[in-house]
């Protein structure tokens, strides 16, 4: 088993591969590198059945160096380490995970001897290991009063990139009034009140904005997940904006 160790901190680094080398002492090679950029091009020199992966690096994330890993090796078995259970870390690493896969997402905060058992049960008994603060985050996303849709997401996202109604509607392929209609379900769920006004000076918030702050405020959005979907919009803009 080729096993890739992807962290940035060199302290955490080394504690990976030392409770690595005790719970997989067959282990076969375990590669470390100290970034996301690191990862993949030591994805593209060597096949790895198994991974540790950091999910917040420089460079590249963890999710995306899980992207290209899978992409190989769709049945590799792959052990997220984070410090995050932000709603957008959680919803990240869940839509790339392929249908059966064995994987694992832990905090940081989890002990020693539990980050062994879920080494062995991930890479060796292809089990998925479920930290409880994010299964519950998990559970909520998929409750349909409390969490949002994808397609929730997915406008939120692009009212944050300034994105127009009309530009929405393009880019989901879906009428303005679609957009709308989502817009207000999601203005609902984050508790955005376009009503509220001040005798001064009329409504106080701007809906989009305040949407979008109760967003990063709740972890639903963050910068290293913006800067992916600034490059999917980058690409559509190419695509669908530039052709004749």
């Amino acid at each position: 088993m080729k096993i890739l160790v992807a962290e940035d901190d060199h302290l955490h680094r080394a504690f990976l591969v030392a409770v690595l080398r005790k719970a997989l002492p067959k282990a076969d090679k375990i590669v470390e590198v100290a970034d996301g950029a690191q990862a993949i091009e030591a994805i593209e020199r060597d096949d790895f059945s198994a991974a540790v992966l950091d999910l917040q690096m420089p460079h590249v994330s963890g999710v995306e160096s899980a992207k290209r890993i899978w992409k190989a090796t769709p049945d590799a078995r792959i052990l997220f380490w984070s410090n995050y259970s932000d709603e957008a870390y959680v919803r990240g690493v869940s839509r790339i995970v392929p249908d059966g896969a064995a994987y694992g997402y832990l905090l940081k905060s989890v002990s020693e001897e539990r980050l062994e058992l879920a080494m062995r049960a991930v890479f060796l008994q292809d089990q998925c290991v479920i930290d409880r603060e994010v299964r519950g985050i998990q559970q909520r996303t998929q409750n349909l009063r409390e969490g949002l849709t994808d397609s929730e997401i997915e406008v939120l996202t692009d009212i944050a990139l300034g994105l127009t109604d009309k530009a929405i509607a393009a880019r989901r392929h879906i009428s303005t009034r679609g957009v709308q209609s989502r817009l207000k379900h999601l203005y609902e769920k984050l508790g955005v009140d376009q009503k509220e006004n001040s005798p001064q000076f009329g409504p106080l918030f701007n809906s989009r904005t305040r949407a979008v702050a109760v967003a990063m405020e709740r972890g639903l959005l963050n910068v290293e997940g913006m800067l992916a979907c600034q490059i999917e919009l980058n690409d559509w803009m190419r695509s669908d904006l530039e052709r004749p």
